[in-house]
């Protein structure tokens, strides 16, 4: 993997590092999202190399901002992105913001995986990473990062299955994921066993999760594929969100807790719809509050929607 930003800015170039600045995100995104096995400080730059991770730039001249700089300065960017890959056959660059891609190939991208490669390499465009950008919150950063840590692991992604429990008063179940920087609330479920349906599965993990035995399984109301290199042995997981009405019911997880503290969850919740509004609250999909919303005063979307990270 090569991580290849825009420009050096003043602290950068004074520190002889990149991303010094100690407001740019892009060091503790590497650790966060599993790039590096652990936080590494810009003067450590060249350790990186040892976790197969190379840094460079789109244009080498110093300014107060990206926005000083010339079309002057990416001259023979493209040219000396191919001289690196051909030297160092990365699978992967990752551009840190839309602008040291477009310095270097003279288009606009969006975020994510580009049509264009060099060679074998695949391209990825991140947000920027610089405090300038500061109106993309964290978690837009994160989820971005970690989403090129899933693709560039070279895994397969794991077919998994959830289930949106409606009750009588359309209230939604759903299970806390603990995470050491946040909380994380969705829908029960998990990954298919080979040989099982997507109905068994979701059966299994109902129980297991919530207690829930008896229900009519409804149709496949969302799509969702997260990437994410925190799965041993999977690039994330290609999920399949089916809509369960049941009666109100007290969660009683037939797994032990320590059994559902090793999958990283650590309750169930009832949610009536004004109290997903609550704040500081994060969901999975992030826009859960809004698709509820939308499933209840509509009825269930055909064909299932992608309903993003």
């Amino acid at each position: 993997m090569i991580f290849c930003g825009i420009n050096p800015g003043r602290v950068s170039a004074a520190a002889g590092a990149h991303f010094a600045n100690p407001r740019n995100d892009f060091w503790r995104l590497l650790r966060a999202t599993g790039f590096t096995s652990r936080l590494y400080r810009p003067d450590e730059q060249y350790e990186v190399l040892e976790e197969g991770i190379g840094l460079t730039n789109a244009a080498f001249r110093t300014t107060p901002g990206s926005g000083d700089l010339r079309r002057a300065d990416f001259a023979g960017a493209s040219e000396r992105l191919e001289r690196i890959v051909r030297d160092l056959r990365p699978r992967w660059i990752g551009f840190v913001g839309k602008e040291a891609y477009r310095g270097a190939f003279g288009e606009r991208p969006e975020l994510g995986v580009q049509e264009r490669t060099l060679g074998d390499t695949q391209l990825f465009v991140l947000p920027s990473t610089s405090p300038a950008n500061a109106a993309v919150p964290w978690l837009e950063r994160e989820r971005w990062f970690q989403e090129l840590a899933g693709r560039s692991s070279g895994l397969p992604l794991r077919r998994g299955v959830r289930a949106l429990v409606v009750d009588p008063a359309d209230r939604v179940l759903l299970v806390r994921f603990d995470f050491p920087d946040k909380e994380v609330w969705t829908q029960p479920g998990g990954g298919v066993d080979p040989g099982e349906t997507d109905e068994q599965a979701l059966r299994r993990e109902l129980a297991e999760e919530s207690g829930l035995r008896e229900f009519v399984l409804g149709p496949c109301i969302w799509t969702r594929t997260h990437w994410t290199a925190g799965m041993a042995g999977w690039a994330g997981q290609a999920e399949r969100i089916y809509l369960v009405r049941t009666d109100a019911f007290e969660p009683a997880p037939e797994w032990t807790s320590e059994q559902l503290a090793e999958e990283g969850m650590g309750a169930q919740r009832w949610f009536t719809q004004p109290e997903l509004s609550e704040p500081g609250l994060i969901f999975a999909p992030r826009r859960l509050p809004a698709l509820v919303s939308d499933l209840i005063g509509g009825g269930p979307p055909s064909p299932p929607i992608d309903v993003g990270v």
